[in-house]
């Protein structure tokens, strides 16, 4: 079994407000990416949030979709902090990898998770991610076999001391998404977003 983990605990700083509920088309990013991930194949989904947990929760039953919402009370660690939550609600028997999405690069395809998770179930490979040209997206699939490497990671360097310790052994999946590897930060992302949705 793979398990979808969306981390949108983050303090949106930069962007001035909650990245996960802010309008994309008729959705939110939080439940356009669960979307993604739902028409993937992947419908066991965890949702890592901040203190908008309730506001999140309620949109995405809205939505209709089911998924385990979870708040990081210390989410001021980072992100990191944030993948340990969902991990934890995530691991359990039967579960061979966790695909790690992000809440602020929403426009990820469906095609490009299940490809990713595909490549995996191919492979058995301990990391596995989109690329797209020389920029390396998301999400990114972690096999079990690493699940104690994130957890005892730095917290400073994040997941990504683990990506780096398998540079040899993980697999690149390219994929004709640029979504994957757009992220949205700040406010001039987000309006550039909105205009290039509506044509403008």
């Amino acid at each position: 079994m793979v398990i979808g983990v969306i981390l949108a605990a983050g303090a949106s700083t930069r962007m001035g407000r909650p990245k996960a509920l802010l309008p994309i088309g008729a959705d939110t990013f939080v439940v356009r990416l669960a979307r993604a991930f739902i028409a993937a194949g992947i419908d066991d989904l965890v949702v890592v949030t901040g203190p908008e947990r309730d506001a999140i929760d309620s949109a995405l039953a809205v939505a209709r979709i089911a998924a385990r919402v979870v708040e990081n009370p210390r989410r001021e660690r980072g992100q990191l902090s944030s993948l340990h939550v969902g991990l934890a609600l995530a691991d359990k028997p039967g579960v061979v990898a966790v695909v790690v999405g992000l809440v602020d690069v929403p426009l990820v395809s469906a095609l490009t998770i299940g490809a990713v998770v595909e490549a995996y179930r191919r492979t058995h490979a301990p990391i596995v991610r989109p690329v797209c040209g020389a920029r390396h997206g998301h999400p990114v699939l972690f096999a079990r076999t690493v699940f104690d490497e994130l957890r005892h990671a730095d917290p400073a360097l994040g997941a990504k001391a683990v990506v780096r310790a398998h540079e040899h052994d993980l697999v690149n999946v390219p994929v004709d998404d640029a979504g994957a590897c757009v992220d949205i930060d700040t406010p001039g992302d987000y309006a550039s977003l909105i205009g290039s949705a509506s044509g403008t």
